[in-house]
């Protein structure tokens, strides 16, 4: 030790007084931002530089300069490239094969532990509009749904926006999807990256871990949808709204001991 203290020209006793010391609010505070900094960086498969980063950032509620973005991405060794253009082809799907099932053989205590996300298509004047849907797996509770006539990024994130503004998920909750592509694009994976919301998709065959939402889904379309037509969009909208205010509200679950997800979600409370 005192060999190395003489190297870099320091005292021993001012090596051992530095580690003792506590690190200080900004170094805690550097230290939380580059786990974040760190996931959202992994999320964009290494393309996002500080500025991309900086946004995620700014969009998940987190203030801080993008110079202090650009100075840990630089000390973490961690710098961004050009994205690869990736074309359909057979093993495209490889690509985002770097993303587990983290939900397999997990039980939910509260609410708030596991959200999971899907998309269905339902028949608007002899066309096809798509729902995308969150839920919160314990309670069953729909925490945010959103309504396009295409799928695409815009109809996962805006449902996932709208379960954001209603719910302030605390570190360590985990969203589970298929493999969509709306759910695997960047700006998806990055805005969980910036929140700190660990992702989870199905894997290749699996079946079954994607259960509560497929069933919701089911009911929507045997209570809701089948033996009835909608003329316009804002028809569709209009009944599924009410349909899932009341599936929160008043629909009995033979899983939650013929409790509503609200009034579960009270119990449990």
């Amino acid at each position: 030790m005192r060999a190395l203290c003489s190297r870099h020209g320091v005292t021993r006793s001012g090596f051992y007084s530095w580690r003792r010391r506590c690190l200080s609010a900004r170094d805690r505070y550097d230290t939380a931002l580059a786990v974040r900094i760190r996931a959202v960086f992994d999320a964009s498969e290494g393309t996002y530089g500080s500025p991309r980063i900086h946004a995620a950032l700014h969009q998940a509620g987190i203030r801080v300069s993008c110079k202090r973005v650009a100075r840990l991405l630089q000390e973490g060794g961690m710098k961004g490239r050009a994205a690869r253009v990736y074309r359909r082809t057979v093993g495209t799907r490889v690509f985002f094969s770097g993303i587990p099932n983290r939900t397999l053989d997990l039980e939910t205590s509260a609410p708030n532990q596991v959200w999971v996300g899907d998309v269905t298509y339902v028949k608007c004047a002899n066309q096809w509009r798509y729902l995308a849907v969150v839920m919160d797996r314990h309670s069953r509770r729909i925490l945010g749904w959103s309504l396009k006539p295409t799928r695409e990024l815009s109809l996962t994130l805006a449902a996932l926006n709208q379960a954001l503004r209603r719910r302030r998920p605390i570190q360590g909750l985990i969203f589970h999807s298929d493999r969509g592509p709306e759910f695997a694009a960047y700006a998806f994976r990055t805005r969980l990256a910036a929140l700190g919301i660990t992702q989870s998709m199905k894997h290749p065959r699996e079946l079954g871990d994607n259960a509560f939402i497929e069933s919701f889904f089911h009911s929507l379309k045997a209570d809701l949808i089948h033996g009835r037509t909608f003329d316009t969009d804002a028809h569709l909208r209009s009944a599924v709204d009410a349909y899932i205010r009341r599936y929160n509200r008043s629909r009995l679950h033979s899983g939650l001991g013929y409790r509503s997800p609200i009034d579960y979600e009270r119990t449990a409370a």
